[in-house]
């Protein structure tokens, strides 16, 4: 894939919901495994939540289990997370990433990567 942009990304107060975007180019989308991680400024990148090629299988980073959805609408070649129930220890800049498998990692080992967007939870 040439290109991952995320979108979406920005200020909420603690409780609420965003939704973040990641528009992919240059492939056959339903053929990469899709993921989400995130970065804190000092922290190192965490493993937020992945979807298969098929779709038929998710994964998610145990700090958000239960409080975040991944999805994929393959027509557009887009993968989503829907974030619930944010806290600050949410805040960071969340970047998107692609590997042409059909399965899921939840380690840093992705092809493409998108620029990130910030993500930041406070009141």
């Amino acid at each position: 894939q040439a290109q991952l942009v995320e979108s979406g990304g920005g200020l909420v107060q603690p409780g609420g919901s965003l939704k973040l975007s990641c528009a992919a180019s240059g492939g056959t989308f339903s053929n990469y495994a899709m993921a989400w991680f995130r970065q804190a400024p000092g922290k190192e990148r965490e493993f937020v939540a992945g979807i298969s090629g098929s779709g038929r299988l998710r994964n998610y980073g145990n700090s958000v289990k239960g409080r975040f959805i991944i999805s994929r609408d393959d027509a557009k070649n887009t993968v989503y997370l829907q974030m619930n129930n944010l806290n600050p220890d949410d805040t960071a800049v969340y970047y998107c990433a692609s590997v042409r498998s059909p399965f899921i990692s939840t380690v840093s080992n992705y092809d493409y990567w998108g620029q990130g967007t910030q993500v930041s939870v406070s009141s």
